[in-house]
Parts: structure tokens; sequence; C-alpha cells
């Protein structure tokens, strides 16, 4: 990948949206929400802290996580859609 965070924020590549509804329901792409559960990409080294030390960012690569449903930037790189999430951002990691 050639995006590389900075700081204490994260590239989040997000889950299709769903497209039918549990009773199999077709939703057209209007009443589609917005994916709020991704697959980390890429991690950046962390925060700095007032002390001068770095926090290091509790997700790794590969972690499935939940993040708000506005939380965020959405930018394309080469033709695909990424979430630049910051750390804080993340409400969960997903087993």
């Amino acid at each position: 990948m050639k995006l590389q965070p900075l700081h204490d924020r994260i590239v989040v590549e997000a889950a299709p949206k769903e497209d039918k509804t549990p009773g199999g329901i077709i939703l057209p792409d209007t009443a589609q929400e917005k994916p709020q559960r991704g697959k980390v990409l890429a991690v950046g080294p962390g925060k700095r802290l007032d002390s001068g030390q770095i926090a290091p960012v509790d997700v790794k690569v590969g972690d499935h996580v939940l993040y708000g449903k506005y939380a965020g930037t959405e930018v394309t790189v080469e033709g695909k859609d990424y979430i630049i999430l910051r750390a804080d951002d993340v409400l969960a990691v997903v087993d």
C-alpha cells in the first residue's frame, strides 16, 4: 500500500455495504447505511505525548474494527476507497 498514516491515525478498508435486510428485502443504494466495520490496512507510529514519548496505537494491521458512523475521512487511492481514522475513533476490535 502506498498510503502510510501519520501519528495516531489508521487506514481502514470498509466492509461492503449490506444490500439486503435480514428478511431478504433488497435495499436501493440510497437506503443503504454506511458500514461501521472494516479491516485495518496500515497504522501510524502513535501519538506524541507532552513528555515527548510516543504512545503506540492499540490496533494492528489485520484487525477488524468497529468505528463511528461518521468518523474519519474517506479517500480514494488508485481507485479503491479507504477511511483514515484517528485511533480514538475506533470503538472496538472484533475477534
